[in-house]
């Protein structure tokens, strides 16, 4: 996802201490800090699945993670960490009790499940993969869901795509889809587990949606007397660039070889308090669509010292960067959101010589197909009168390289998958979410009018929150070099969502009250193993 700071536009009032909104590098979000005012005997330091729960209910100081402390991640699973190997303070041992904190209706996360979801998660973070390029973490993936009982198909789409197939018994089809890359971005968190690739970081957490989608479905493979149906696992390369989600449908035959789903499902990492869901308000748009451009410009180069004999293609780079400034603000109304940025500016090598050429990439984003319409035809007027008023050779070369529409999530499969939210993790950590301007290929599972519900899982620790409200700068961003989920809440909150959204959508086993099918007048239980959530019965379908 080309991501940016996210901002939840409501701010729900609980007694759980959290979720008081949450707000671009933490300035709307009172979290645990507002717990301590307006909640009764809430955690001080409470925003993680473990000490959220608590708050309000007695919970400890420093309750921010699942059942660890606030102070860190750590590879060894002692006290300031995270650890695979079960001990007290780390996600391994505690993290269980914090899938669904104190929620009602929520159950426990088993242990091993939390410890096998966790080792994924620091092996993937540690050894991240660029776009086109993911096949070990292809492999990873592969051999979990194999594992869980799931039959592999690899290469899908012609890259290292893959589909994982669970059946049982007759019922709807969800698809759970994850994203397998990482961005060029060097790694500047300090973790023990951080990126042993060199300019290469799981800066957008795709790693973290990887371990959780494994997580949802072994809680679903080991329990299938709850569910009936068939759920697809969908691992997608080349997010980032924005072309993984087409290549798969179109040249890998998605729908086709494997069944059109009745839902589709996604969420993604996002600087919104860890142990917190976002979803947008029924009808409206998540994400904005985009549209990414490479354009060559192109000089006579020469020598440096005689500028007369020369057409600069740096000069002419930079004034055509200052001029598409101005694209947004003379093509888009006022009330209209749209963004335009050149992201990457190459140009010769060294100071005493003139190129020949100069390149730019830019993307576009906005929130209808006409405005992104718009915005490249604008640019693309600068790009040339910029050339021509340079005497440029030969007109510039403009190559649109992705396009996506906006992320427009079905409003009745969102409304079913928010009550499902709200029961497994109590609805104090489910959150509204403002449209913002990043921007995912997700959209492209909709074809053909396929429902989809895309959600945003809040990763920031207390401690970040707490230092952003008091001045110390923005939480860091996904893309950012210091992006750090705090995995001990978020990675458990993860798998509940991901996995009480698929129970939502796929039919009630033996023994349930009612079809779990969104607006069917029933809903399957959301819990970890199956229980049946609030209208089990007989709910009213959205």
């Amino acid at each position: 996802m080309r991501c940016e700071v996210v901002t939840a536009a409501r701010t729900p009032k609980g007694a759980d201490g959290v979720g008081r909104g949450a707000g671009a590098g933490g300035a709307g979000c009172a979290g645990a800090d507002d717990a301590r005012r307006s909640g009764a005997e809430g955690t001080e330091r409470g925003s993680g699945t473990s000490g959220v729960g608590r708050a309000g209910t007695g919970g400890t100081e420093r309750g921010a993670g699942a059942g660890g402390t606030e102070r860190g991640v750590g590879a060894g699973g002692t006290e300031r960490g995270v650890g695979t190997d079960g001990t007290e303070r780390g996600v391994g041992a505690h993290g269980a009790r914090a899938a669904g904190g104190e929620a009602a209706g929520s159950v426990p996360l088993p242990r091993p499940l939390l410890r096998a979801a966790l080792a994924l998660y620091l092996d993937l973070h540690a050894h991240p993969e660029l776009s086109g390029h993911e096949h070990r973490t292809a492999d990873a993936l592969a051999a979990r869901l194999t594992g869980h009982g799931l039959a592999v198909t690899r290469a899908v789409g012609g890259g290292h795509g893959l589909v994982g197939v669970l059946r049982n018994g007759p019922g709807p089809t969800v698809l759970l889809r994850t994203e397998l890359d990482a961005l060029p971005v060097t790694e500047a968190t300090g973790l023990p587990y951080a990126s042993t690739v060199p300019g290469v970081m799981h800066a957008c957490g795709h790693d973290l949606h990887i371990a959780a989608v494994t997580g949802a479905v072994a809680l679903l493979a080991e329990d299938p007397d709850s569910w009936r149906g068939t759920v697809l696992v969908v691992g997608q390369p080349a997010e980032e660039t924005l072309s993984g989600a087409r290549s798969m449908l179109e040249d890998g035959r998605l729908y086709e070889r494997f069944g059109t789903p009745d839902a589709v499902l996604a969420q993604h990492a996002a600087p919104l308090p860890a142990g917190t869901v976002a979803h947008a308000p029924g009808g409206a748009p998540l994400m904005a669509g985009s549209i990414a451009a490479d354009v060559t410009l192109y000089g006579r180069g020469g020598h440096a010292a005689t500028p007369h004999l020369t057409v600069d293609p740096v000069l002419m780079a930079a004034a055509t960067v200052l001029g598409l400034q101005s694209v947004v603000a003379s093509q888009t109304a006022p009330a209209e959101q749209a963004v335009l940025t050149v992201g990457s500016l190459r140009a010769g090598e060294r100071g005493n010589i003139t190129p020949d050429t100069a390149e730019l990439s830019l993307t576009a984003r906005a929130f209808t197909d006409p405005a992104l319409d718009r915005l490249l035809a604008a640019a693309e007027r600068v790009v040339r009168a910029q050339a021509a008023a340079s005497g440029a050779p030969r007109d510039p070369d403009l190559t649109v390289t992705a396009r996506s529409p906006a992320l427009l999530p079905d409003p009745a499969l969102t409304a079913a998958v928010r009550r499902a939210h709200e029961a497994s993790l109590g609805a104090g950590r489910v959150l509204d979410a403002a449209p913002a301007t990043a921007t995912e290929d997700f959209p492209h599972f909709a074809a053909g009018g396929v429902p989809t519900a895309y959600w945003l899982l809040g990763t920031t620790g207390p401690r970040e929150w707490r230092a952003a409200r008091a001045g110390g700068g923005p939480v860091p961003p996904n893309h950012a070099p210091g992006f750090a989920p705090d995995v001990r809440t978020a990675l458990p909150a993860g798998i509940t969502a991901l996995a009480a959204a698929a129970r939502r959508v796929l039919d009630a086993g033996p023994g349930a009250g009612g079809s779990g099918r969104p607006g069917t007048g029933g809903s399957a239980g959301p819990g970890a193993h199956g229980d049946t959530g609030p209208g089990a019965g007989g709910e009213a379908g959205s």
